[in-house]
């Protein structure tokens, strides 16, 4: 196989880029830098197979893998760029890279996960019309055949090894005492989409079984069934058409820079989803609900976003190497290193372009001007937080600037005064929570200050900041995001009622805080912090509920030294209501 050269970015291509655009000659910049990448990260594997016998343990010597698939270059090019272009290749050589080097534990024997090299080399026999022979790993009965699907076989379980044969295109999988062919009962055929909308076309798989789909380490495969696949397809064409329609720029590119989809379990009034660097072409995402296909297009540009800027940064750096878990992010619960805020900001930077296109044209939507109230103004934000950090490049300046001059003017455009105001609810919901569960006072301050309570002064000035702990204090339900999107959403004003007790973690004063029951909301917050004043989602629901002042002002931006003094007071036996000691400490921050 050729060896891969050295790759370079033009300022031009990479200020487009920073701007959302680069057109698909940028993303296949960074799929080709991604594929020496991938190159190297085998030739090296293939190097420690070789000064360790037993890292491939039953299977071949990794030279056989190896020199099938230059047989496999040589016999068709397109069928190595198959298995090369692979998502999981990425994912599978830097797991099993570093269980190597690392001498780390893996999930199964370390042969077995270095035999994926083994069913790669097979799959781009096969894509070539090789005749061939190999010996693959099987781990719990199954055989998973990247790009192609898997086999069910009968060998008693646990791990152990079997042939793939093939001739002309056409192989078997043989183990010891059984044997599947594709078509057969036993084989199970990895489903791809084709999706068509404006003359645009999407290709995707839907991979439920390759080992190396998940974040971290191998899965099991986990199948779909048909009713689900078909959920996902329907939905997955409304999306499409959606981001055709209203998002034309990233239509177009999209398709080259995102290829497979893996499929995860309904999560209750949420579509979380997540992408890694080494999987370029893949994102993770929970099953969405059938009736909001925007939902799930906003998602797939998120990831898309994620997939483009980690194939930059092979290429660029744009920070330090800075894992200091240390700053805010709106859309995480906890404390993020800067490169996590960059990554955050370049996809919801996407996610605000996909909403504001879709609020543009359909002025009634009113869930789509609210998100885009709410994403644009929380990244902005945070990109104004980071965008002079001390960790980054010189060509993260540049790209956060050249992000900057897209977005900035967006912060201008009107917004529907409902959804502007549930917007800012929302973002100082989020923001208050964060400092009550990770930011600590100093145990001698917030004594002085409940002493300075029970002998009936006035609050001190000079409110003491609190210290970072990535550890959270308590949960966080944040279920009022969800209950503010169900009042945003199709037929809201009368969901809402019917079906925010179904919220995960959801408080009845949420849900009248929500339909702007204000009165009721504070009522129903003050009954549970009587019960538990360390009620995290009640304390800053109450702040929220409160009118402007002291109170409120603290709840929401000390909520952290407002516990921390009420839990000194019940220590010394007096419980004072929340909101009253909020106003106390308040009044000291004016």
């Amino acid at each position: 196989m050729s060896h891969p050269d050295l790759h370079s970015i033009s300022w031009d291509t990479f200020d487009r880029l920073a701007a959302g655009g680069g057109g698909v000659s940028a993303v296949g910049l960074l799929r080709t830098a991604d594929r020496s990448r991938r190159l190297l990260l085998l030739a090296g594997l293939v190097d420690l197979a070789k000064a360790d016998e037993d890292v491939t343990g039953p299977l071949f010597p990794a030279e056989e893998p190896w020199e099938l698939l230059v047989r496999a270059q040589e016999a068709e090019p397109s069928a190595l760029e198959r298995i090369l272009t692979h998502p999981y290749t990425g994912s599978w050589a830097g797991y099993t890279t570093r269980l190597i080097e690392r001498g780390l534990p893996g999930e199964c024997p370390l042969w077995v996960h270095y035999g994926y090299f083994h069913t790669l080399a097979a799959v781009a026999a096969i894509h070539a019309g090789l005749e061939f022979t190999i010996r693959v790993p099987v781990w719990n009965d199954t055989v998973v055949l990247p790009t192609l699907g898997a086999a069910h076989l009968d060998e008693g379980g646990g791990f152990a090894t079997a042939e793939v044969r093939g001739a002309a295109g056409t192989f078997t999988i043989n183990g010891r005492r059984s044997r599947v062919a594709p078509g057969a009962p036993d084989w199970t055929p990895l489903r791809d989409f084709r999706f068509e909308a404006g003359g645009q076309v999407l290709h995707l798989r839907l991979d439920d079984l390759d080992p190396h789909r998940g974040l971290f380490h191998p899965i099991p495969p986990d199948r779909l069934t048909d009713t689900e696949a078909a959920h996902w397809q329907g939905l997955l064409g409304e999306a499409w058409q959606l981001i055709v329609e209203h998002l034309p720029e990233y239509a177009e590119v999209l398709p080259s820079g995102l290829t497979s989809i893996v499929p995860e379990p309904a999560v209750p009034f949420r579509l979380p989803s997540a992408s890694t660097g080494e999987a370029f072409g893949s994102a993770v995402i929970a099953e969405p609900v059938a009736e909001d296909p925007a939902t799930l297009a906003a998602a797939l540009v998120h990831e898309f976003q994620h997939i483009r800027l980690g194939g930059l940064l092979q290429l660029v750096p744009l920070h330090d190497d800075d894992r200091t878990e240390r700053l805010y992010a709106p859309w995480r619960e906890d404390p993020r290193p800067l490169g996590g805020l960059v990554h955050g900001v370049y996809a919801f930077f996407g996610v605000s372009a996909f909403w504001r296109a879709l609020s543009r044209a359909q002025p009634q939507n009113r869930l789509a001007a609210f998100e885009f109230a709410h994403w644009r103004a929380q990244t902005w934000q945070t990109l104004e937080t980071i965008r002079d950090d001390a960790a980054l490049t010189g060509e993260g300046r540049r790209f956060l600037a050249g992000l900057a001059t897209v977005f900035g003017p967006w912060q201008a455009e009107p917004a529907v005064p409902e959804a502007a105001h549930w917007a800012d609810t929302l973002a100082a919901d989020h923001l208050a929570g964060w400092r009550l569960r990770h930011l600590r006072p100093a145990r001698e301050p917030a004594v002085d200050l409940a002493k300075a309570w029970l002998h009936g002064e006035r609050c001190p000035q000079g409110v003491p900041e609190g210290r970072l702990d990535t550890v959270s204090d308590g949960e966080w339900a944040n279920a009022r995001a969800d209950l503010i999107r169900i009042r945003f959403g199709p037929d809201g004003e009368t969901r809402l009622p019917r079906s925010w007790f179904r919220v995960p973690g959801a408080l009845e004063a949420d849900y009248r805080l929500v339909a702007g029951l204000t009165d009721e909301a504070r009522t129903g917050y003050r009954a549970v912090l009587e019960q538990d004043p360390d009620h995290a989602e009640a304390l800053i629901g109450l702040g929220l509920s409160l009118p402007d002042g002291p109170a409120r002002r603290a709840l929401l931006g000390v909520p952290h030294l407002v516990r921390a003094v009420h839990r000194v007071l019940r220590e010394a036996g007096n419980t004072p209501a929340v909101d009253v000691l909020a106003g106390w400490i308040g009044s000291a921050t004016d």
